[in-house]
């Protein structure tokens, strides 16, 4: 009623006729064993990364990435952008990527020379790639909400949102702010979720880090967000950097996955595996 200014009754119908069309009644395990079958898979461009995701990072769900800055979250965002428009053989989906930018680190150069590496043409893998540069939180999320309108138009098959927190942290300030920042922010990655269920398409999102003052052993740093992004996402997968351009993912949570590590390098040619 709210969002159409429809009478209670002529609401209650088109509710009703939702429900009924999108059977979210219950359902025996075949089904959604069926269901798991149709999850495709994006290469990362390293075969340890894609290993330690089960094939790669997967539609019909979330893969969270988080880590210092400087880590690889965004040249991981580019690489995907760029994979996702290969043929299925060659480790893509034949799509293109939707990408929202809230830090302002998206650089059309960096996709120049990830898909001059993958035999793409530049002008053409540009292109292939929606872009917006979300301001706000109100902003990042209305571009969600508006995503739904162009994914079966421009065969959207994967979104990204880099980074999925920074907004949030920075306009919501304080204790006193902290239940209206989650449940904005679970929201958000419910809507999300949404899309890459229905559309059975990917979502990639970046995560900043904050330092724990209370922790005196292990590493110190956690994911912004707290538990409301422990629970949504598929994948959570934690960067740090190691030597020279190498970096080390360990995969932290996941449905179905075991914990693991796995070491990649991002190069000029974009992410691979270390050279021997």
């Amino acid at each position: 009623m709210a969002a159409t200014g429809l009478g209670e009754k002529i609401a209650q119908k088109i509710i009703m006729a939702a429900r009924s069309a999108l059977d979210l009644g219950f359902k025996t395990a075949d089904l959604i064993y069926e269901q798991r079958l149709k999850v495709n898979r994006i290469s990362t461009g390293s075969k340890n990364l894609d290993r330690l995701l089960g094939g790669g990072v997967e539609t019909q769900s979330i893969t969270e990435v988080f880590g210092e800055f400087g880590s690889g979250k965004t040249q991981l965002a580019h690489q995907l952008s760029v994979n996702v428009q290969l043929p299925p053989e060659a480790g893509g989906l034949g799509g293109r990527a939707l990408y929202i930018d809230c830090e302002g680190t998206f650089r059309p150069e960096r996709i120049v020379s990830m898909a001059m590496a993958k035999g793409l043409d530049p002008k053409e893998a540009l292109k292939n790639i929606i872009f917006a540069r979300a301001y706000n939180s109100d902003h990042q999320m209305l571009l969600v909400e508006q995503a739904k309108d162009i994914i079966e138009e421009n065969n959207i098959k994967l979104i990204v949102v880099d980074s999925v927190t920074g907004h949030f942290r920075a306009e919501y300030l304080g204790r006193e702010s902290l239940a209206d920042r989650q449940q904005k922010l679970n929201r958000h990655l419910h809507a999300l979720a949404r899309l890459s269920d229905i559309f059975n398409l990917a979502v990639f999102v970046t995560n900043q880090v904050m330092a724990r003052p209370d922790a005196f052993f292990g590493d110190p740093t956690r994911a912004v967000g707290g538990h409301v992004l422990f629970h949504v996402p598929g994948a959570r997968i934690y960067l740090r950097k190691s030597s020279e351009n190498k970096r080390i993912a360990r995969l932290v949570d996941s449905p179905y996955l075991p914990e693991a590590e796995a070491v990649f390098q991002i190069t000029e040619e974009g992410i691979t595996d270390p050279r021997e």
